[in-house]
């Protein structure tokens, strides 16, 4: 049974905002409306503020070390959301479920979008499939929405550049 269409592109967008955060409120509005979401007014410094609020605190969900933690972090975040489900046709693109009240602004709408499609996310497939590139250097957030669950890397290019840096390593210590 499909709930919510809105878990992956959710947590998606989360790691969007996460990974490059935005300088101001039409950037948010603008990265918000790119990622399908329909705003009905317009993005103003505290949608900023309270967009921040939820990234800081998602983070510390993706930086948990065991699934109790990430759990418990995540479950904070929903309760703080204090969103409730309605059936929603906005925009005529059919009837779906909305976690939050018409009336809220966009950071709380955020914040409650980004606590239930990460929760559905994380639920749906796994309590392992969200975390930061495998690359040392690289801080770069994702959600690991691959067929078998084992994704590593926030990009091809991170995975390459991995690869060739433990084939080195090989060749390093032959020549030993």
């Amino acid at each position: 049974m499909h709930l919510n269409p809105y878990g992956e592109d959710a947590v998606n967008l989360a790691a969007d905002l996460a990974n490059r955060r935005p300088a101001g409120a039409e950037e948010l509005a603008e990265r918000c409306r790119a990622a399908g979401l329909v705003l009905d007014n317009p993005a103003t410094p505290q949608d900023l503020d309270r967009t921040q609020d939820a990234l800081e605190a998602w983070e510390e969900v993706v930086d948990a070390t065991d699934e109790q933690e990430r759990a418990e972090l995540l479950n904070r975040m929903l309760a703080a959301a204090a969103a409730h489900p309605r059936m929603t046709n906005h925009a005529g693109s059919g009837w779906h479920l909305h976690f939050r009240d018409d009336r809220q602004t966009l950071g709380s709408v955020l914040f409650s979008l980004i606590a239930v499609g990460t929760a559905l996310h994380l639920t749906g497939r796994g309590m392992h499939r969200l975390r930061r590139c495998a690359v040392s250097e690289c801080t770069t957030i994702f959600a690991d929405t691959s067929r078998t669950g084992r994704q590593r890397y926030c990009s091809p290019r991170c995975a390459n550049r991995d690869a060739v840096r433990r084939h080195r390593a090989r060749g390093v210590r032959r020549a030993s």
